[in-house]
């Protein structure tokens, strides 16, 4: 899942993308509000951590123009003003959450699945597709119970297709949803991982619909 971070301070930033990518997240970071409008805009993304004290453009005024354009993805505010009154104008101009600066790395992981879960329609934290469990928490997978053992890449993809099972999603918005910016677009390479995790989960979930994408779904025969 593709979370954009917009921080200015650059010893929290690394940090925070440390934590995220660590956590199963791919992190696209800007530090200023002009350029988190130009990337909310323009590029596929599931979640935003967003400080309110920016350069250019402040926090709010980033989630106004954003609101106000359509964007839908959730946003979690990140600032150290702690006043109610501040609170309020954020989820007013269109935040989900709101965590005060100091905070615990965690506890942004914890709300951000939560966030995303949420979006995407789902209120428990594991997500299942037949015999197909992950555990949002800990991003472990279980088949029948088993754990499976994937890949960081492997792990996002399949979260990504467990986030929105019974849909068929493309190549590209997989691609757009599962690496950072930089990562080099080898149109094999989506293909690959997916023929891995078709090996490791050894059942038939994943659907290849040809020309199209691919589409998890529990109505193929066991």
């Amino acid at each position: 899942m593709k979370i954009l971070l917009v921080e200015d301070d650059p010893e929290l930033a690394d940090r925070l993308t440390k934590v995220l990518t660590e956590s199963g997240f791919a992190v696209q970071h800007v530090s200023d509000g002009n350029e988190a409008v130009f990337v909310g805009q323009n590029y596929p993304v599931d979640a935003m951590v967003l400080d309110l004290g920016l350069p250019l453009l402040d926090g709010m005024s980033v989630l106004d123009r954003l609101r106000s354009e359509g964007a839908r993805f959730p946003v979690l505010v990140l600032t150290a003003r702690s006043r109610w009154s501040d609170k309020l104008s954020a989820f007013q101009a269109g935040a989900d959450d709101y965590v005060t600066k100091p905070f615990q790395m965690d506890e942004v992981v914890v709300r951000l699945r939560a966030l995303i879960r949420r979006s995407t329609g789902h209120v428990s934290s594991t997500l299942s597709c037949g015999p197909l469990c992950m555990d949002t928490h800990d991003q472990r997978i279980t088949l029948r119970g088993e754990t499976v053992s994937l890949t960081p890449h492997e792990t996002r993809m399949l979260a990504y297709l467990l986030h929105h099972q019974d849909r068929v999603v493309s190549r590209t918005e997989i691609f757009d949803h599962v690496y950072d910016t930089d990562a080099d677009r080898d149109s094999n390479v989506i293909d690959v991982l997916m023929a891995r995790i078709r090996k490791k989960l050894g059942v038939p979930l994943i659907q290849t619909v040809r020309g199209a994408g691919y589409r998890l779904s529990s109505t193929e025969p066991l």
